[in-house]
């Protein structure tokens, strides 16, 4: 299904602005939609330019969280002519929130509408649809009361083109919902309802009376912890009573979190008070704080065994610089290949938030130590085609090792002594497998040569690692009429032990 604005920009003429306030809206309706008990459609008009009014096109929809949906059915993208629905043409004609006098039947359910025109500056450039589901009968009470009388004042302002308005970037990057806790303040500023949940928020930050009849800010100022977060929160409460919308902010009390939000009600331009949404996040919070000491703990430890590798590195290259066979000193420095590989992909994790390697950044510190010494001792050079992208930890330390072995093995025996030449490493990633070969123009595989009876270590460290931890495919074969042999892997990017 396309986008908001793949619609917008597809089936309007609306400008930039246009199409950024009708995003602000979808971000903010939500609460709209929960506050009256009601699903919100968005209808733009599409119908000719002399009569754009005449057909209304669905570009998004919200259903409420507190009470049963009007609209089972996905409804983005369907159209609505004038005889469809007249209430569309009304309230964007007349530029106010028009109801039907007697509900209708949908799928089943009976349904009452109202229009609300969304205002920017003086155009009219979208109708929202507000379709509330009958078939469960409400008994009033203080809470609906309240819900639906906010929901009205907030309707009310859209249609004056007063909400929403963009906010500064919030110092945090979630928000209250209606469900999580809702006081509304009078014009002075006073409590006049408070949801059961927004009063266990305040409870949980030491106020253990009731809060309808209270003064909102000064008591909320008096109950945190921090005094500039106190002068805050109490400053933005104080700023949605003046008529300005108030970025969420956290706020902690009596060892409870709390997330405030503070909007302004100015329906028609008259002062109406706010609306204060509260949401407990003291359990979010901990967790939060369990798992970045969690996560903090993982980085140390692959830090720690990334110094333990380097030091065991350390410990065989000196080994290697006092034995006299060559055999065993060829043995050891393969060994600190090997190790020092695992140790950089140690040393990425000890850096990374989520467990994942950004395996062209290791490849790119491996190739370039190979390659160093392979064109000193021999002159064959070797780069990298392709990326890699980012692998999963698990990936990570089998993948590197299986590249640096086959490097390793072209370097060795793909070449003739003194004959330099060229190693290519080219990776190609798709949604599901990373495919990498690597290539040489050396001599080319040994006639009656078989990979899976080869008996040379680095061979043999590589097919294990390939069947058993990456549960990928390898194969080596010739390059056709080109000299030179290619191996060619292919890693399974989604796979579950």
């Amino acid at each position: 299904m396309s986008t908001l604005s793949d619609l917008l920009a597809e089936h309007t003429r609306l400008s930039g602005a246009a199409a950024d306030h009708l995003q602000l809206v979808v971000a903010e309706w939500q609460l709209l939609s929960d506050l009256s008990f009601a699903d919100f459609l968005m209808w733009v008009p599409t119908g000719p330019e002399e009569a754009p009014e005449e057909l209304f096109l669905c570009v998004a929809q919200a259903r409420p969280t507190t009470a049963p949906t009007a609209h089972p059915e996905d409804v983005v993208g369907t159209e609505a002519t004038r005889e469809d629905h007249p209430q569309l043409h009304r309230a964007a004609a007349e530029g106010r929130i028009c109801r039907e006098e007697d509900p209708r039947w949908h799928l089943g359910v009976p349904v009452r509408r109202e229009t609300i025109p969304v205002k920017l500056g003086e155009e009219i450039v979208a109708v929202l649809s507000r379709d509330t589901n009958l078939a469960v009968p409400r008994v009033p009470s203080p809470l609906e009361i309240s819900y639906l009388g906010s929901a009205a004042d907030l309707c009310q302002m859209v249609a004056d083109g007063e909400f929403p308005t963009p906010e500064p970037a919030p110092d945090v990057h979630t928000s209250p919902r209606v469900g999580d806790g809702l006081i509304r303040l009078d014009s002075s500023g006073t409590v006049v309802f408070a949801s059961p949940n927004a009063l266990s928020a305040y409870h949980r930050m030491g106020h253990a009376a009731d809060l309808v009849g209270a003064q909102l800010a000064p008591l909320t100022r008096s109950l945190l912890n921090d005094p500039f977060d106190a002068d805050e929160v109490s400053q933005r409460v104080r700023k949605a009573m003046g008529g300005q919308p108030s970025m969420r902010i956290e706020a902690e009390a009596k060892g409870a979190t709390v997330l405030f939000r503070a909007l302004p009600l100015r329906p028609r331009g008259q002062e109406a008070g706010a609306l204060v949404l509260v949401r407990d996040v003291t359990e979010v919070k901990r967790r939060d704080r369990a798992l970045m000491s969690k996560d903090a703990t993982i980085r140390e430890i692959h830090h720690r065994v990334k110094n333990n590798l380097q030091t065991v590195a350390a410990l065989l290259r000196l080994q290697s610089r006092r034995t006299g066979n060559n055999e065993a000193r060829q043995a050891l420095d393969e060994s600190v290949r090997r190790v020092t590989s695992i140790a950089l992909v140690h040393e990425t994790l000890s850096m990374s938030v989520d467990e994942r390697v950004d395996l062209d950044d290791v490849v790119d510190r491996v190739i370039p130590m190979m390659s160093d010494v392979a064109v000193a001792e021999t002159g064959v050079k070797v780069r990298r085609d392709g990326r890699f992208g980012v692998v999963s930890a698990e990936l990570a330390t089998p993948l590197v090792m299986v590249l640096t072995e086959l490097v390793q093995n072209a370097l060795e025996h793909a070449f003739p002594e003194g004959q330099g030449g060229e190693v290519i490493v080219q990776a190609e990633r798709s949604a599901r497998w990373l495919d990498v070969v690597i290539s040489d123009d050396g001599r080319g595989l040994p006639r009656g040569f078989s990979l899976e009876r080869a008996e040379r270590l680095g061979l043999q460290i590589v097919r294990t690692l390939v069947e058993s931890e990456l549960r990928g495919s390898l194969s080596l074969r010739g390059r056709g009429r080109q000299k030179g042999t290619e191996a060619v892997l292919r890693v399974p990017l989604k796979y579950r032990r």
